[in-house]
């Protein structure tokens, strides 16, 4: 189909139609055909076996849809249909040109759904196909049809409430733009709709900015003042076509240094583009997301419209911030804390520290105490419960932190460390003088610090020694003792989240320094200077479980009773006999660090150390010996210091980065012995609410002990001490284990999402996409593939993979490479098996970079989409001091 018919979204979809009314507009658009819904309905109609799927009224949605799309997948066009597109190939492309082949699900008539709509974008859930040659359009074509079965289509179509087998598929045909660079400009700002051209822009295709796979920057444009204004980031990434390999479709290309640094586009470009993005959307009459593509003649060429996707089309109410009208969430960063499905005792105690301890914080960093009682209601919405699992609600946190006026400076930083883009949300960017006298601010606050950090370590030493044994106390008693504790808690435990604060100060100021006067990556030197220092006690957990296996190792007898497979027979056996003094002592220290120790529905070996035998059992394999791992620390630590005099001659900025990193050892030091302070808070939070448990089953108000973990910790005191209004604990806590178990059944939600604030958050996710389409934008890797992350621990190794999504029961031989999207502390029994770490997320000061220190053994850290590209057992090599993982070998 083409002419005027193809105007009509209803025949041939608003992704057809879009493109057209802006030819019709003279804005440059490669030529296009189309394929209308209305071919899609003959094949289906033709096919009694595709009629019969469409209608079958199977249980299983999903079985459904993949034998749709694979039927479909396998049609042969019809003859005329065949013709007609090879006829017209020559028009479009040139007799060995290439096209692009896009679906489109149309709208149903008279509505305004279907895909691109301004109510909902529903794009991406297709699938489009780039470089396609004149011989390679029927099968595409066909492909393009059955994407409209694919998985998380037919997914999203449920959950919005419509037929998920109604669909309706166009299909366009369009000459291939050939760009060098590519682009998406929005012309309102999609996170506040404010009047204002928002670009990003790669190197190659657009789909490397559309999905992610390539290194971007970012632009903003003022259409009243014609200011530009960018945030350019390294770039390493780029998709496009090698003529190398003319049939490979979009593949990764490599940039040329100067690439890697300079921006993508000019000022004048980017203005350029705003205009194209304001015409696109005067003749659309909406505000539009244009992709388009600069060819290597400067020719700017628009292949997309659609309307920007914003919480209220006309952008916020006056006066109002944007995080009154969308909900920024994120748990790239919390996830290492509280992985996967979170109890609602776990949520609910995770929220209590996050509401009191910055409160504590805030106020410690000089917030005026009518300041915080305004903004209460942030403080209690710190973090949020989706469908089960724990996010950080972000605006909230942007809208706190900016209350501390010295944290100003510190923004870029905070933002890296939770892999925040910098313009994720409007911050304020303080002149050279304010900065200064923030900067002064705190240094003023850091003087006092190493004094209150001691303070702060002699109360929980003692708060925490006195609730070693709570046995005999009543349940009043009991629900006394964890008000008080909590009380305590929000008065003084901000120090820690201060700490913090100026751990991200001196980060920022040193790696600021090392990029300036050091040559070459700066990387690999941080992060050997880094290792060493004083035991903090995270290190002290990991040494004195070292220094047991170490016995073992010594004493066959115990190496026999650690591989007893009566766990608990073996414990009684070690508990009596000699070594029971130390095991004991290592449990009273040390028992409340586990496997995602947080979670109170975690079992630690303070509650049964039958669990630490596992543990040591693993350390003795190795052989691990604590001599052995301080010398490792100290050679990192040393060949840092080689480099950093080698690459720093002048004497003065030495002994200024010198002194940089080591207030950074100290102030990390002092971040993971509170980190450990905070497992021991969980540790007897977790003891007295599951002894709560105890006596409520006792009573006959819960069924067993364990039940509490499905109510809330107000819920659970408020049982016991009348402040809860008269529930039924055993049905409230049947209500939540079955949503527990649904959530736990659902494809998680995306990583980051932003959700319109005036809707209900439960409606708000039903419009959300699920992590499906995020897996297939990550194909496997192959042989040659090189992952790039953040360089944290140096050294190289190659070994196998060893892919551990949940670490429970998981072993990993010596040697082995371990590949996980994040770790805590918990997880030390596998690194301790490991010959290097690669991780999805963390930076270079996170739980799973500092454990690569202390182990010295290769880490890259921030590798996105690491457990999908690299197949368990493949073949890796892993470059901690250049931050690569190089995939050699696929299994």
């Amino acid at each position: 189909m083409s002419g005027p018919a193809l105007r009509n979204p209803e025949l041939v979809g608003r992704k057809a139609a879009s493109q057209v009314e802006l030819a019709l507009a003279g804005i440059a658009v490669p030529p296009l055909v189309c394929v209308p819904a209305s071919v899609f309905d003959h094949v289906v109609a033709a096919d009694p076996t595709l009629g019969r799927l469409l209608h079958d009224p199977a249980d299983d949605p999903l079985a459904r849809a993949a034998q749709l799309r694979e039927r479909l997948a396998h049609t042969a066009l019809p003859t005329p249909l065949t013709t007609a597109l090879d006829g017209r190939f020559a028009e479009l492309a040139g007799s060995a040109g290439l096209v692009a082949v896009r679906s489109c699900v149309v709208p149903n008539r008279g509505r305004g759904d279907g895909e691109d709509s301004a109510a909902d974008p529903f794009a991406g859930l297709g699938d489009s196909f780039l470089y396609v040659g004149r011989d390679d359009i029927a099968r595409r074509v066909a492909q393009c049809w059955a994407s409209a079965f694919n998985a998380e289509a037919v997914a999203y179509r449920i959950r919005r409430g419509l037929d998920p087998f109604a669909a309706r598929v166009a299909v366009t045909v369009q000459r291939m733009a050939m760009g060098a660079r590519s682009f998406v400009a929005f012309t309102r700002d999609p996170r506040d709709g404010a009047r204002r051209t928002v670009v990003a822009a790669a190197h190659g295709i657009g789909e490397g900015v559309v999905q992610e796979k390539a290194d971007v920057d970012h632009y903003f444009h003022d259409p009243a003042t014609d200011a530009v204004g960018s945030e350019l980031t390294l770039k390493r990434r780029a998709v496009g076509w090698d003529p190398g390999r003319p049939d490979a479709g979009p593949v990764p290309l490599t940039l040329t240094p100067r690439q890697a640094t300079e921006s993508v586009l000019t000022d004048d470009e980017v203005r350029r583009i705003a205009a194209l993005a304001a015409a696109a959307e005067q003749h659309l009459g909406a505000p539009q997301d244009v992709e388009g593509t600069i060819t290597a003649d400067g020719e700017i060429v628009l292949v997309q419209s659609r309307p920007v996707q914003i919480a209220r089309p006309g952008g916020p109410a006056p006066g109002a911030s944007p995080d009154q009208d969308t909900a920024l969430w994120d748990n790239n960063n919390v996830t290492e804390s509280f992985p996967g499905i979170s109890s609602a005792l776990t949520y609910s105690a995770a929220r209590q520290l996050y509401e009191t301890g910055f409160r504590d914080l805030y106020r410690r960093m000089g917030v005026p105490a009518r300041t915080l009682r305004r903004n209460a209601h942030l403080l209690a919405r710190m973090i949020g419960h989706l469908d089960g699992r724990i996010y950080y609600r972000l605006d909230c946190w942007y809208r706190l932190h900016g209350l501390m006026r010295c944290f100003r400076p510190l923004w870029p930083t905070w933002e890296r460390s939770l892999g925040l883009a910098a313009t994720e949300h409007t911050r304020p960017r303080p002149a050279p003088v304010t900065r200064a006298l923030d900067v002064a601010g705190i240094l003023r606050r850091l003087t006092a610090h190493p004094l209150r950090v001691r303070g702060f370590l002699r109360w929980w030493d003692a708060c925490h020694a006195e609730l070693a044994d709570t046995g005999t106390r009543s349940p009043a008693q009991l629900a006394d003792t964890y008000r008080l504790l909590w009380a305590q808690v929000g008065r003084r435990w901000g120090v820690t989240l201060v700490n913090g604060v100026f751990l991200f100060a001196a980060t920022a100021a040193t790696t600021h320094l090392a990029s300036r006067w050091l040559k070459g990556d700066t990387a690999a030197v941080t992060a050997g200077m880094l290792c060493g220092g004083r035991d903090n006690r995270s290190t002290q957990a990991v040494l004195a479980a070292v220094a047991l296996a170490e016995r073992a190792v010594e004493d066959p007898s115990l190496a026999a009773e650690l591989r007893d497979a009566d766990a608990d027979a073996a414990w009684r056996r070690i508990a009596a006999g000699p070594h029971g003094p130390a095991f004991t002592h290592y449990l009273r220290a040390f028992g409340d660090r586990t496997l995602h120790d947080l979670k109170l529905e975690t079992r630690t070996p303070r509650q049964e150390p039958p669990l630490l035998l596992t543990t040591l059992r693993t350390y003795v394999d190795r052989r691990l010996r604590v001599a052995q791992i301080r010398a490792t620390a100290r050679r990192t630590r040393d060949d840092a210091v080689r480099t950093l005099r080698a690459h720093c001659r002048n004497p003065v900025k030495r002994a200024v980065l010198a002194a940089g990193y080591a207030a950074m050892r100290a102030l990390l030091k002092v971040r993971e012995d509170t980190r450990f302070c905070r497992s021991q808070l969980f540790g007897d939070s977790r003891a007295l609410l599951l002894r709560l448990g105890e006596h409520a089953a006792a009573a006959g108000c819960l069924e067993r002990a364990e039940d509490v973990l499905d109510l809330t910790v107000e819920e659970v005191l408020g049982a016991i001490d009348g402040t809860l209004p008269g529930a039924d604990l055993r049905a409230l806590v049947a209500v939540r284990a079955a949503e527990r178990a649904r959530c736990g059944a659902l494809a998680p939600l995306p990583a980051r999402l932003r959700t319109p604030a005036d809707l209900p958050l439960p409606a708000a996710l039903a419009q959300v996409p699920r992590t499906a389409e995020a897996a297939r934008a990550a194909p496997p890797g192959v042989a040659g593939d090189a992952l790039r992350g953040l360089a944290s621990s140096p050294g190289t190794v190659r070994g196998r993979a060893a892919v551990v999504l949940d670490p429970v029961g998981a072993d990993i031989p010596a040697g082995q490479v371990l590949i996980a999207r994040e770790t805590d502390p918990g997880w030390l029994f596998l690194m301790m098996s490991a010959a290097a770490l690669v991780v999805e997320r963390g930076t270079l000061l996170s739980h799973t970079a500092i454990t690569g220190r202390l182990l010295g053994i290769p880490t890259v850290v921030a590798v996105p989409g690491a457990t999908r590209r690299i197949a368990d057992g493949a073949l890796v090599e892993v470059d901690g001091a250049a931050g690569t993982v190089r995939l050699l070998e696929r299994p």
